[in-house]
């Protein structure tokens, strides 16, 4: 069994910290993981953040020096070239969760040509400058926003990530649901043309088990009207915890692969 999405954004960029997340997938059955990080950790993906410093609440969560843009992303990839050396139990491999904008695509594609990764995955966290997926969202977006205009702004980005070209994997699909907002539309007609897309770019789509520990929202990955769509077109599918400390690692992992295979 394969963890396809785990970071190491609460702890240090050392060999010691890498080794509790190969150890965990270890105990947890599992013969491969993937590792990246947020791109907020790394300091030369700042200027991707800057329609976020609108809102206040957001300039202050970027502000926080412990967690964001702390580390240099050559000491991140050094420090994996190392792990990759090594004798281990499990099979690793490494790449970064990029938080997709159009606008910043092309200052994107800039920093990443100059390194190697596994897998890149692209991630949409923001509707037109709006975290959508954090407590104070509520406020900001869900209260004052029309729901079917964030789904259509979501997928849209979503489909522009995907177009981008620059990705291998498409991080948590329909992760928009977390706080159980859902349009008043039917979303068959998006999730075939997200489908469509995601095979015509040879995309992995997450089934991403956050969102059912974390944020406690019901589904264990994709819904099942997603999954099955994604089943029907043929797309690949990457099982994935989303870990963001070593003891979640593999958490509900072994479901996932229950519910591709059903």
């Amino acid at each position: 069994m394969k963890d396809g999405h785990m970071h190491l954004e609460y702890g240090p960029l050392t060999e010691e910290y890498v080794l509790q997340f190969v150890e965990h997938a270890k105990d947890m059955g599992l013969s491969e993981i993937q590792i990246l990080d947020h791109t907020h950790r790394f300091i030369e993906f700042e200027p991707v953040y800057s329609d976020l410093r609108e809102y206040e609440v957001q300039d202050t969560w970027l502000n926080n020096r412990n967690l964001k843009f702390r580390d240099h992303l050559s000491t991140y990839v050094e420090l994996m070239e190392r792990i990759k050396k090594m004798d281990l139990p499990v099979k690793v491999s490494y790449g970064l969760e990029v938080c997709y904008t159009p606008q910043a695509e092309e200052y994107i594609k800039s920093v990443l040509k100059d390194y190697h990764f596994d897998f890149l995955v692209g991630a949409i966290h923001s509707v037109d400058g709006i975290l959508y997926d954090m407590p104070f969202s509520e406020e900001l977006l869900w209260s004052k926003f029309d729901t079917d205009h964030i789904y259509r702004r979501y997928y849209d980005l979503v489909f522009s990530c995907v177009k981008s070209g620059i990705f291998t994997q498409l991080a948590h699909p329909d992760t928009i649901k977390l706080f159980n907002y859902y349009p008043s539309y039917d979303l068959k007609e998006t999730y075939d043309a997200l489908a469509e897309l995601l095979k015509e770019y040879d995309m992995y789509g997450e089934c991403n088990t956050g969102c059912n520990y974390r944020y406690h929202h019901k589904d264990v990955g994709l819904s099942d009207e997603l999954l099955d769509v994604f089943k029907k077109h043929g797309v690949k599918i990457m099982p994935a915890s989303d870990a963001h400390h070593p003891e979640d690692v593999g958490t509900l992992i072994k479901e996932v692969y229950e519910r591709i295979e059903a």
